[in-house]
């Protein structure tokens, strides 16, 4: 009777490889199989990478600064408990480990040891990371190939810069207005710290959706909030019509590039210039 190797021994090291599966089914017991397999340069001429590895250069990204510092955790001791494992100084932690081991001859068992030790040791520095910090640290390294600046700050709360896009913008589209734009303009939206609250559920960070918008650059915000005036269109419809300047506010101004599009009940979106202080009260939300 012949037994199945698991999947975390028999998948292949080299290529691109894809695991689906969903929560609770083994992730991270898979991900820190496959690590000490690479560590140890585990497989043949097909599954294999080719080459023994150490932290440095084995790369790992998850979603979650939490889930990195768990996905560390749980590597450095899977390391661990292999090699006193591969010493046998203690029980198999499980099977995986036991059918790993014996695909070595007793002879090899040491220099595999002291190969998972130094992979233990050498944690602090292994390439574990969230998506975003990953590519943070890559623009970093390589500033000059990508043109980025050698020291840039990720954001991660943009409350306070959507408020001062949609400052920006009131200021430069809402101040002008006057007649039924205005009147318009003050019945359903008030002023942006009445507006303000309503952004963030309504904004989708997407591209190539389909949705009403103001395609005609010839065409001002007021020409268009007058047309949704006449038309009778709320104010949460209204806003796509807005839309395509705001993106350009956002090209123009903003300190990172912003891809913006708009689902059915849509908002703008910028990043900004100052505030001048000079706005009439009712413009200002006041």
């Amino acid at each position: 009777m012949s037994t199945k190797t698991p999947l975390a021994l028999a998948f292949p090291l080299r290529g691109s490889q894809l695991i689906e599966a969903s929560a609770g089914t083994g992730k991270t017991f898979t991900i820190s199989a496959l690590y000490l397999r690479l560590v140890l340069g585990n497989g043949g001429e097909d599954s294999g990478f080719g080459r023994e590895l150490l932290p440095p250069q084995i790369l790992v990204v998850t979603f979650t600064d939490a889930a990195t510092k768990e996905l560390r955790e749980r590597i450095r001791t899977r390391l661990a408990e292999a090699a006193r494992f591969f010493r046998d100084e203690t029980p198999a932690p499980d099977s995986l480990i036991a059918e790993l081991r014996a695909q070595y001859l007793p002879e090899q068992w040491p220099g595999c040891a002291n190969r998972l030790d130094i992979a233990a040791q050498w944690m602090d520095e292994a390439a574990v990371s969230t998506i975003h910090s990953w590519c943070q640290r890559m623009l970093r390294e390589h500033a000059f190939d990508s043109g980025s600046l050698f020291t840039q700050t990720l954001e991660t709360d943009h409350s306070d810069l959507l408020g001062e896009v949609l400052r920006d913008y009131w200021r430069l589209f809402c101040y002008p207005m006057q007649g039924d734009a205005l009147n318009w303009v003050r019945s359903n939206w008030g002023g942006p710290a009445a507006l303000l609250p309503r952004i963030p559920n309504l904004l989708v960070v997407k591209a190539n959706r389909s949705g009403p918008t103001l395609t005609n650059p010839g065409v001002t915000p007021a020409a268009a909030i007058t047309t949704a005036a006449v038309s009778n269109v709320d104010g949460g419809s209204a806003l796509p019509l807005l839309a395509p300047m705001a993106r350009g506010i956002a090209v123009e101004i903003a300190p990172l590039p912003a891809v913006l599009a708009f689902d059915r009940a849509p908002e703008l979106q910028a990043e900004g210039v100052r505030d001048d202080g000079d706005a009439p009260a009712w413009a200002a939300g006041k």
